[in-house]
């Protein structure tokens, strides 16, 4: 069994939780600062997308993944990986980005690889004016190049 990506780790919990029909305990007031996560399968492949304030991550998370804490940057977290919960993989791909607010003002987020131990992610940062409401769209080839993409849609606001 991987170690789990911290974020990822916080995630899971949450999903689990969400899994079971029962809802995360989240205090209102910290909904926006929550982890919030989308997921596709394809295959035997799972590629999970989430979204976070920086200024919610840990000075040390902020600084393993190299981006910098502030409300209004949002950080893209994608992992995509192969084989069964608990023994998942890492599966190397070409992530793209981008993120599109209700204006129709539209960023390109430069995705990077991020490696922790034997975990292979990738990370994009954006910049906003809060409140806002981004609508990400996430296009990620694998080796081989098979092809997934996802679309989501979340809200941010002044903590």
């Amino acid at each position: 069994m991987q170690p789990h990506h911290p974020v990822l780790a916080a995630l899971a919990a949450a999903l689990l939780l969400a899994a079971c029909g029962a809802e995360p305990p989240i205090p209102a007031a910290d909904k926006a600062s929550a982890p919030q996560e989308a997921i596709v399968r394809a295959g035997d492949t799972t590629i999970r997308a989430s979204v976070v304030q920086t200024s919610t991550l840990g000075a040390g998370v902020a600084s393993q993944y190299g981006i910098r804490r502030a409300p209004g940057t949002v950080m893209l977290l994608v992992a995509v990986r192969t084989g069964d919960d608990g023994d998942e993989s890492a599966v190397p791909a070409r992530v793209t980005a981008t993120a599109t607010d209700l204006r129709g003002q539209r960023q390109d987020i430069a995705m990077r690889e991020l490696r922790v131990g034997d975990l292979l992610d990738y990370v994009g940062t954006v910049e906003t004016t809060l409140p806002d409401t981004l609508r990400f769209d996430v296009t990620i080839v694998r080796e081989g190049g098979a092809t997934s993409s996802m679309q989501f849609t979340r809200e941010f606001f002044p903590q």
